[in-house]
This record gives C-alpha cells, structure tokens and sequence, in this order.
C-alpha cells in the first residue's frame, strides 16, 4: 500500500511556529474511490486504512517507520517559508493616502 509523508501547512488558527504544524504525517493513499451507500447515499468505503494518520516529530522517523512495516512512501519536501519584511510605518505612508474621502 502506498503511503505519503508530509509536514501539513498550518491551519487558519495558528499564528505561531507551535502547534501540529512542527509534525510529519504518514497518510495511506486511497486504494479504491469512495463509493455512494445504496441505502443511504452516503459516501463509504471498505478501505479501513484511510482513516489511519500517523504523526512523527522528525521526517527521517517517519520515513525509518515506513521502511521498516514495509510500506511504499512517497516523500513531499517541505515548502519554502518566504517571509516579506513589513514596516509598520508603511501603513500611513503618503502613498497610501486617499485625498477626497471622508
């Protein structure tokens, strides 16, 4: 079974370096699409191993984990961070003015 291991981007709340973002993730890749229930319709599948995610504080614990259970994994580098320097005085720079609005 195919697995990928990734580092996820922070969520909307987080502001900070904290938090689950710090974690690498071992996610199995679906083996068959989802299927809707007969009954119900609702979306269902018989591959359990979906719901499996399993975090690593380190990539190479992650992938050490993987190659020892035997599972095929596809490695996601982690994104580059860019940080643009901001100026808090560039909020009222004459620049930004708007004449004629009150």
């Amino acid at each position: 079974m195919p697995a990928r291991i990734y580092r996820p981007a922070k969520t909307a709340m987080q502001s900070g370096p904290a938090g689950n973002a710090r974690m690498w993730v071992l996610e199995y890749e679906p083996v068959a699409p989802k299927r809707p229930d007969p009954l119900m319709g609702w979306l269902g599948s018989a591959d359990t191993t979906q719901q499996i995610c399993l975090k690593f504080a380190t990539r190479d614990a992650a992938v050490g984990y993987a190659k020892r259970m035997g599972i095929d994994c596809q490695i996601s580098d982690e994104p580059r961070k860019t940080i643009r320097p901001k100026n808090y005085a560039d909020n009222f720079s004459f620049s930004k003015m708007e004449f004629g609005r009150f």
